[in-house]
Order: structure tokens, then sequence, then C-alpha cells
């Protein structure tokens, strides 16, 4: 009986850990002294109590200059500082496949050129598809401006700043 008092505690401690409130937050973790990138489905849904900006790098999977922009300007710790202050980073697939409810509009997949696009690429890049491309928005989610290219670490920080003004 002692034994099976004894084995009993701990897998009812357990269980009612497991069992406790589980607080999910609304934002990902991220990888210490890296950009914490969020989908275009998690920024739709935050509520973004501090109203932060939004940032949206628009890439393909296909995109060599976009893969170019990730391993050098985005990994750069002055960018991830100065993107992380003032943004909500956000990584949008523009040939992605599932529909996005994005500002209360659904945006979906549709056949074009070899890939594809989501019609949100479409919208965010107000028609004009080049890769890499980013979007800001502003803290309501409305874009109010595009950038385009790949830019070494030094020009996108003064890209950065032309935004602040």
């Amino acid at each position: 009986m002692k034994f099976l008092s004894f084995l009993l505690l701990p897998i009812t401690f357990l269980l009612l850990i497991s069992c406790g409130e589980n607080k999910k937050s609304e934002y990902p973790e991220g990888k210490e002294g890296s950009l914490n990138w969020i989908d275009m489905k998690t920024a739709a849904a935050l509520s973004n109590t501090e109203k932060k900006m939004y940032f949206v790098d628009v890439y393909t999977d296909w995109c060599g200059w976009c893969k170019v922009m990730d391993k050098k300007t985005f990994s750069d710790p002055q960018v991830i500082k100065a993107l992380s202050e003032k943004y909500h980073v956000v990584k949008f697939d523009a040939e992605q496949k599932d529909a996005i409810v994005f500002n209360g509009q659904t945006f979906e997949w549709q056949a074009a050129g070899r890939n594809g696009v989501n019609m949100l690429a479409y919208a965010l890049l107000q028609g004009q598809l080049s890769y890499p491309s980013y979007v800001f928005l502003d803290a309501d989610r409305k874009p109010f401006k595009i950038a385009r290219g790949f830019m070494p670490a030094d020009q996108f920080l003064q890209e950065l700043a032309s935004v602040g003004k």
C-alpha cells in the first residue's frame, strides 16, 4: 500500500501540472539574436496593444535575392534591433496557397505565371510583383510604403530611418 501511495503521488502531481492553465502568447518566441518573424495569419490576428507598425517581407521560395537578404541583411544585429524595436516583422510567401483573411477581406491564391500568387501579395505590392519586396504597414495594418530589391544592411538601415520621418 505504501508503494502504491508513493507511486501515485508523483503521477498525481504531474497530472495537476499538465492540466493547469497553459497561457500561450499570441506572439511566438523567436531565437535569441534573430528576428522574431511571424506569418500573415498571426499578424492579422494580433491585438497590437503596443501600437507597433508592421514590416512585411514579401518573398518566394525560388527568389535568390530573398535568401541573400535573409542571410546577410536580416541577420545583421543593427537591423535586428531597428526592426524589433518599431515593427512586428512578418514573412509572407507571395505564392502561399492558403487563403488569408486580412483586414476583413479574404485573399485567395490565383494561378498565374509559373507558381501562381496569393492575391494579398498582389494587393500589398499594388500589382507590381517583384521579389524581395517590403511593405510597411501602420499600426492599423494599412500599407503606407513599399521598398523593393536586395539591400545590404547599411542601405536597409537608411531605408528604415527614412520611414520614421
